[in-house]
């Protein structure tokens, strides 16, 4: 005996609920000269793949034990943020506070990555000579140990005289 049943159509399932969420770039800000080399190779990076930027403000470790990032945060993100303009690209302010003499240089690259992680960045742009435990090397050395994420490395800007020099008198 052989049965034979009607083909019915399966309507489409409705994708209207499903939605991803933003992974942006990373920009490890550290209040040097190559911050700004650091935002514009991090701002390209962005733009390119349609997401934010996380700029993260890497503040000296704080004497007192409640951390207040204050003026301190915005002072540094403000030097970049006039640059970012032309890319077009929204950003995420975020403020890390480097821990004290007694952090080890990967815990201080660890804590920095899980502040990453956090806000779902699978790439993080620092400069190769940064603070110590934030340098690019130290990055790529702790995202290792983790397995995520991957550190664009940005070489270190070279040294430009300011002024002429004064004419002999």
């Amino acid at each position: 005996m052989n049965l034979q049943f009607a083909h019915r159509r399966v309507p489409d399932a409705p994708t209207s609920g499903r939605f991803s969420l933003p992974q942006p770039v990373t920009a490890v800000l550290t209040d040097r000269l190559d911050d700004l080399t650091v935002a514009d190779t991090a701002a390209r990076l962005a733009a390119s793949r349609g997401e934010p930027l996380l700029l993260v403000a890497v503040l000296p470790p704080s004497p007192s034990p409640a951390p207040d990032a204050g003026a301190e945060g915005p002072a540094v993100l403000g030097r970049v943020l006039p640059r970012l303009v032309r890319y077009r690209t929204g950003y995420i302010p975020a403020v890390y506070r480097r821990p004290g003499a007694q952090g080890s240089r990967l815990g201080a690259a660890t804590d920095l990555l899980r502040l990453a992680a956090m806000h779902h960045s699978p790439l993080v742009v620092a400069s190769r000579c940064g603070p110590p435990g934030l340098d690019a090397c130290t990055l790529i050395e702790a995202a290792a140990i983790r397995g995520r994420p991957f550190i664009h490395a940005v070489p270190p800007v070279p040294w430009t005289r300011l002024a002429a020099p004064c004419p002999p008198t």
